[in-house]
Formats: structure tokens, sequence, C-alpha cells
């Protein structure tokens, strides 16, 4: 078991990349051979410091942590996610991700007594946590034993999240039975954390601790080098601009950002969003000048973050093996 306190995603990261390798032992699900710690508890304290960067050894691509995001909140598992991660397909039956979030957190389906219902749990613990400040009943839950144990490629990691009012901040735990460090952690905390923030602004209240819970977590050892070489890194500790939206107002916004259509007005976080979308969309359409203007002229950190990215893209498209 291991517990690790940072400030940063960053610097949880690289804490937690430090220990895997230091305390992690070999595992083989599926054959795939991972270094791996049964039980992780990893504790953001500013879950608006939410990017991970680690240059030269960890450099994400922004544009997937934030159209997944959205992608999730919009309640969407539809394949426009591919366009900004192409790895994802390798995953889908039928073109589908089974696994998606999207649905689960805002159209969960189910049956109550002999009625067919349909449940935006998102807004469920919105609800909650208004009716009862001190409620321990707000809950998601994301994992489904009616469809994960089909034989489906997609299958979720995160089990579900939990939510409590305490001394005036929200804080957030997220249960994960499974953590590919290298690859998922970086986009999972972006995502969650945003859940968080938007929460807490509906509630009305300040953004406290983020948990995060997992039985596996582990490096693949193709990523075991890379995960070691981080550790020379210097850790970003970039803060996000608060990002907040009337709860009535909140799928429109979504819808506008996704299709790009957010203005300045909207607020600076997502009108950067909007620009990092926009701006890969551009370099995916081989419009790399265009895609580098837009990055430039996107608000807050976002921007370094999609410079960072192209610049780690352009050796590939130049050749180099790197």
């Amino acid at each position: 078991m291991i517990v690790l306190t940072a400030n940063s995603a960053s610097e949880l990261f690289t804490a937690a990349c430090q220990a895997v390798l230091l305390n992690g032992h070999v595992a083989r699900p599926r054959t795939l051979t991972t270094t791996e710690v049964v039980g992780a508890h990893l504790c953001l304290t500013n879950p608006r410091r939410r990017l991970v960067d680690v240059p030269p050894a960890r450099v994400i691509n922004p544009a997937f942590a934030v159209a997944e995001a959205l992608w999730i909140l919009s309640g969407s598992d539809d394949p426009w996610i591919f366009d900004y991660n192409e790895n994802l397909r390798r995953y889908a039956d039928d073109g589908v991700l089974r696994g998606a979030y999207g649905p689960r957190l805002r159209r969960w389906g189910g049956r109550i007594d002999e009625f067919d219902a349909v449940i935006d749990q998102l807004d469920a613990v919105r609800r909650q946590l208004h009716a009862d400040r001190d409620s321990r009943r707000a809950v998601i839950q994301l994992y489904d034993p009616s469809r994960d144990h089909r034989g489906y490629r997609d299958v979720p990691c995160t089990l579900g999240y939990r939510f409590f009012i305490r001394h005036g901040r929200l804080v957030m735990h997220t249960s994960m039975r499974s953590q590919d460090l290298w690859l998922g952690f970086p986009y999972d905390i972006f995502t969650t954390t945003l859940i968080q923030e938007l929460l807490a602004g509906w509630l009305g209240v300040e953004l406290g601790e983020y948990h995060h819970h997992v039985d596996s977590l582990h490096l693949y050892a193709e990523n075991a080098e890379a995960a070691a070489a981080s550790l020379n890194g210097t850790p970003g500790s970039a803060e996000l601009d608060p990002v907040e939206v009337p709860w009535p107002d909140f799928d429109t916004l979504l819808q506008r950002v996704i299709s790009g259509l957010v203005q300045p007005a909207d607020g600076s976080t997502w009108h950067a969003f909007g620009r990092t979308l926009a701006s890969y969309r551009a370099w995916k359409a081989g419009e790399r000048d265009q895609a580098r203007a837009l990055a430039a002229d996107t608000p807050g950190p976002l921007s370094d973050a999609l410079s960072s990215w192209y610049d780690h893209l352009t050796p590939a498209l130049m050749g180099d093996p790197r």
C-alpha cells in the first residue's frame, strides 16, 4: 500500500512513478508484463493543478485531455473522440467504446420497480448535496456488471466517484480497479478534478482535496524506462483558471465548446478548451502553422501545453525515431 500527497498532478505523477518502480512487483494480466503496486491512495491538494507536465520525459496531449473530459461530461459515446486519440479504436466493439463513462454518468439506464428509468447521476449528486450538505450518499457509479461481464474490449477502470462537503469544501474520492499510471493517469485526473470543480461551483462551496484510490496501480514494461526518466524532470505546477457555468446552461455550453462555437465571454477556461480543440483539429488537418498560432492564442497553461505537445510530435514527423 502506498499513500502519496502532492500539490500538483505533475508532482503526484512523478511520486507515483517512483513508488511503483521502487515497490512494485511483476504481474502479467492478459500476458502483458507490468510492474504493479496493489493498493494506492494518491491525494491532490490543489485540483486546479490538474495538468500533468514533466518534460521531456512525459508530455501529454492536452487536446485529448480536454476532449475526453468534455466527451464524458456531455454523456457521449460518439466516435468523434477518436479524432483526438486514434489508439482508442482498438478497444471499440462495432465502432463503439462499450465502457464509455459518459452515458453511465449522464444517462444511466436501469429499472426502478416495474418502470424503466434513465438517471443523470451528475445531477442526482448535485441535488443530493443541495438537499443535505452533510450527505454520505453523493455517489456516482460507473462499473456496471450487467454490461461489463459480456466480454467487450473496453471495460471501465473506474468504479465510481464519491463526494462530501466538509468544512465548506467539496472533497472527491475516486475508486479504480486498475490504473495505467503512464498512459491513463494524466488524463483521468484531468477529467475527475474538472468534475469536482464544476460540482463545487454548482453547490457554492470551495474546492477541497482530491483523493484517487487505485487497487492495481501499474506501469507496463514498455513505459518503465520513460517513467524512470521522468524522475529527473522538473514537474510543472501550472494552475488552470477557475471553471464555472450555471447548471441550467451546462449542456448547451458543452455543445458549443465541442462544436467550436465557444466565445471569450463564456469564460477564460471554456474559451481555452475551445481553442485547444480547434488547434488540434488544425494540426490533424496538416495546418501546422495555424495550429501553432491557435495554440499561442489559447488562454492560460493549455497554450504552453499544446506547444510542447507539437514539439514532441515534430521529431516523429521529421523522421526522427525518438
